[in-house]
């Protein structure tokens, strides 16, 4: 817990059935791990059927920063094939 009055933020992932990916559902605020998971039981779980609920600290999480997506999201030179610049895509009327 942090030195003011609010409880650690936790970030909350949730599968709705067995093999399906985790997705982002909301953040929950708890001193623990043991209370987000109730916390984000009782937020997430209510309407929904789960199967699995993940809680994580969100100073653990890493993200990137919008102003660095230029360079870490584009191809680099070397990966040009990337690009469709190298062939030409077929209308839909051509595909039939």
């Amino acid at each position: 817990m942090s030195g003011d009055t609010q409880f650690t933020l936790w970030e909350v992932f949730v599968q709705e059935k067995s093999g399906a990916s985790h997705t982002h559902a909301g953040s929950v605020h708890a001193a623990d791990a043991e209370l987000a998971l109730q916390n984000a039981r009782d937020t997430f779980a209510r309407r929904d059927k789960l199967v699995s609920i993940w809680v994580v600290e969100s100073e653990h999480i890493a993200a990137s920063r919008s102003e660095d997506a230029a360079g870490l999201f584009e191809p680099g030179p070397a990966k040009l094939y990337r690009h469709p610049r190298f062939y030409r895509a077929a209308s839909p009327k051509q595909q039939k």
